[in-house]
């Protein structure tokens, strides 16, 4: 064959395919993909206790709504009888039965078997609780009294405060922000080393069920994630709810919300026309708030009831009694989905209405984020809501429990007891492209200044990586 003459192909030879295009997004998340794993890594590891607890004490919580209604049958519920009586006189009956008690607020029976709640403030409970007598709306006869907070009865109350703070105060809601401030980064950290390892596979693998043909760690992982692939949005959701409450996230949220013009609006309740103060997480305590001075004009609170019908507020009342300089305030408190939370103040001299305010009229963020809690605290959907918040509980526990065993299966010699599972390769921070990995720090330092929580831990993670890398040389070393 001549020299410039061109190569023939063999005919047997295989066709060469054509060298796919480059995909860039693909080639980012194979450069983040191991930065993500290793952030997952510590995460899993360090903060899934915290993580267990929370969702231990979630869950129980959750579950503590029909909990209560058979515990506390007694008291909420009645037969139901021919004609109620004046509200006037269920809170008398109240007051006679706890003549050191100071009404503050009177909950008129919400269903026909269902008994009128008149609060009070009393020597005899805690300052952050309320005494709360249960009156029979059909005889006036008092059926129990009962240290509330809220609307949580004493089991709840109690299963709530251990959820935000295990029973420790202020000290223990760290622990509840910690939770908070980490379940969506795991949550989210998760699902794209999910998706990203299914698309990677050679042949298609199920997303949303486990892998049952799989065995060993493979099965651990593949449960691990499928089901938190089904749990990652209730999760992302709870965490952002439950962040409106910290301590120091939650300020800087209130801070956001209210530059936004999000602030939940109040009815103004002041005699001289002055602006209410009030809050998103105002209503989730009673107390505070007196009677009006004896000898003051009152119409009395059956004349106040009516007022407030009459402008459409008649849905779950909740009538809180004026302090000095102040009206009644008689809101809806019907948290579940429809909302009712529409409120009226009534001048007590002479049961005229000073100010209506209507949920439609809330703006769009203070809408966002009354759903959002009531969501979390197992209220817009009633028993649905709760049940579901106990599944997301569960699967959370059973997430952190498959994630220390895959670690555990990864140790490096199963004959050693005290063995455990390896981490991911360092130094993967350095494989991210520079216009990738800049703004991704900006971002991260933002969020991490935001929720400070995250930062801290996250600043305490890079340290320890930092030391574990020293230790690792200076053993190779020798």
């Amino acid at each position: 064959m001549a020299i410039d003459d061109p190569v023939q192909p063999r005919a047997d030879a295989p066709e060469v395919p054509e060298a796919p295009a480059v995909d860039e997004t693909t080639t980012t998340w194979r450069a983040l993909r191991p930065l993500v794993r290793r952030l997952h890594f510590y995460a899993g590891v360090l903060i899934a206790p915290v993580l267990f607890l929370a969702a231990l004490t979630g869950t129980l919580y959750a579950l503590s709504y029909p909990a209560e209604k058979l515990m506390y049958s007694h008291e909420l519920t009645v037969p139901v009888g021919d004609t109620a009586q004046p509200l006037s006189r269920q809170v008398a009956a109240a007051k006679a039965a706890h003549p050191d008690g100071e009404v503050t607020a009177v909950w008129p029976a919400p269903e026909d078997d269902a008994t009128t709640r008149v609060l009070m403030d009393s020597p005899s409970v805690a300052e952050d609780r309320t005494l709360t007598v249960f009156v029979d709306p059909y005889t006036a006869q008092v059926r129990g009294t009962l240290e509330t907070s809220g609307d949580a009865l004493p089991l709840r109350a109690w299963l709530s405060s251990f959820h935000a703070n295990l029973q420790l105060g202020e000290t223990g809601r760290i622990y509840s922000e910690l939770a908070a401030s980490w379940m969506w980064v795991v949550a989210l950290g998760g699902l794209a080393l999910w998706v990203g390892r299914r698309r990677a596979a050679r042949k298609a693998l199920p997303l949303t069920r486990p892998n049952r043909k799989a065995t060993g760690r493979r099965r651990t992982l593949s449960w691990h994630g499928s089901v938190g692939l089904w749990a990652v949005t209730g999760l992302v959701v709870l965490s952002a709810t439950g962040l409106t409450w910290s301590t120091y996230a939650g300020a800087n949220i209130d801070e956001l919300q209210t530059k936004l013009g999000g602030s939940t609006p109040s009815v103004s309740a002041t005699l001289d026309g002055g602006a209410a103060a009030g809050g998103e997480h105002a209503g989730h305590h009673m107390g505070g708030a007196t009677a009006p001075k004896p000898g003051g004009p009152d119409v009395g609170i059956d004349k106040v009831v009516e007022a407030a019908r009459a402008q459409g507020v008649d849905s779950t009342l909740q009538i809180t009694l004026p302090a000095e300089g102040n009206g009644y305030v008689v809101k809806e408190r019907d948290k579940q989905f429809p909302t009712h939370l529409d409120s009226v103040a009534v001048d007590p001299a002479d049961g005229r209405v000073m100010d209506t305010l209507r949920f439609a009229d809330y703006p769009l963020l203070a809408k966002l984020t009354r759903w959002g809690i009531d969501v979390h605290m197992g209220m817009l959907f009633g028993l649905v809501n709760q049940l579901a918040l106990a599944a997301l509980g569960v699967s959370l526990m059973f997430l952190a429990f498959w994630g220390y065993r895959m670690w555990w299966l990864r140790r490096p010699t199963k004959d050693r007891a005290l063995s455990f599972g390896r981490p991911v390769a360092r130094g993967t921070w350095r494989k991210v492209p520079l216009p990738v990995l800049l703004p991704l720090a900006a971002v991260t330092a933002v969020v991490g200044w935001f929720v400070p929580l995250l930062g801290i831990s996250l600043v305490a993670f890079l340290v320890l990586d930092v030391v574990l890398g020293r230790v690792a040389a200076t053993r190779a070393g020798a």
